[in-house]
This record gives C-alpha cells, sequence and structure tokens, in this order.
C-alpha cells in the first residue's frame, strides 16, 4: 500500500496545484478570460459606418473590404444587434489615414526591403454614456523589394485585412 502512494504522490501534488492555481485566478477580479468587455445591459446597438479612404495613395479595395471585414468580426463576436441608425448605442466611423511605401532595409547601396505602412482612424461614438473616443492605428507590412507595389499589395492584402481588423476590433471591444 505505501508503495502505491509514492508511485501516485506526484500526480496528486500536480493536481492540488493545477486545482490551486485554477480557483485562484479565477475567483481573483484581476485576471479574465474574456477577450470581449461589453455591458449588454447597457450596450445593445450598434452602427458601423463606412472606412473611407483618405490617404494620399489610394487602394480600391481595402476600404469596401476593410469595413465588410470589421462589420463580420463584430457580428460574429458580440451580441450586439447592428443597426443603420444614428440612435445606436455605438456608433463606429473611421477612414484609413495613411497608405504609404516606405525602404525597411538596405544592403550595400540597395534597398532590399521596403515597408507598407497603413493607417486607419478611428472614431467610436458611446451614445449611453455620451462620449466619443478617437484612436489612430497604423500597421506596418512588410515585403521584398524586389516586389513592385501591386505585386505586394496581392499578396499582405489578407494579413492587411485580418491586422487592421483585429486592432480595431480590439482597441474597441478589449480591456487591454
Amino acid at each position: 500500500m505505501k508503495l502505491s502512494w509514492v508511485k501516485y504522490r506526484n500526480a496528486w501534488i500536480y493536481w492540488l496545484i493545477v486545482v490551486f492555481m485554477t480557483t485562484t485566478i479565477c475567483s481573483c477580479g484581476i485576471y479574465s478570460f474574456k477577450d470581449v468587455s461589453i455591458d449588454y445591459t447597457k450596450i445593445k446597438t450598434i452602427k458601423i459606418g463606412f472606412f473611407e479612404n483618405k490617404a494620399r495613395y489610394i487602394n480600391p479595395q481595402l476600404s469596401p473590404q476593410l469595413t465588410d471585414k470589421i462589420q463580420q468580426k463584430i457580428v460574429g463576436q458580440t451580441k450586439l444587434s447592428r443597426t443603420n441608425n444614428d440612435d445606436a448605442n455605438l456608433q463606429i466611423s473611421g477612414y484609413i489615414s495613411e497608405y504609404s511605401v516606405s525602404t525597411a532595409s538596405i544592403s550595400a547601396t540597395q534597398a532590399t526591403g521596403n515597408r507598407l505602412t497603413v493607417g486607419v482612424h478611428l472614431i467610436v461614438k458611446n451614445t449611453v454614456e455620451n462620449k466619443t473616443d478617437e484612436y489612430d492605428i497604423s500597421r506596418n507590412f512588410d515585403f521584398s523589394a524586389n516586389l513592385s507595389l501591386q505585386q505586394a499589395e496581392t499578396s499582405l492584402h489578407d494579413e492587411m485585412l485580418r491586422t487592421l481588423t483585429d486592432e480595431i476590433f480590439n482597441r474597441i471591444f478589449s480591456n487591454w
């Protein structure tokens, strides 16, 4: 019998630690396992405006597709009802403010890498609290200097949409 206890002692200690840590973390108000923090008792509706492209260089696909991805993410990951009414509890709008290319890396006397910078100005109006917040979000996307801008846009397009959509969503709804 004593041999049996010794054999399973490490497993028992491990499980006791796991139970203790889980109980401590879950009961502590500091840590939370939810990504979205919305008080659904106050915020029930959302209006998502079109993200116009006001950058000097205009990628004609980016604006409508970014607007669409933001709408899909908000509808898919929150319980908010989407509306086009001006009395929505949250009103999201914004525009693409920057779309520029710069040199990212140089080897000897030649550029080896370029950087596409995409910036979005975000406006979040909370009609329940009568509060408006504005944010500027900017992300860099590096690509080989051997590619033209059009080739880089094609290869980076999905990553740009995903990254910008996630950043906008997190800026609006996350506690971080």
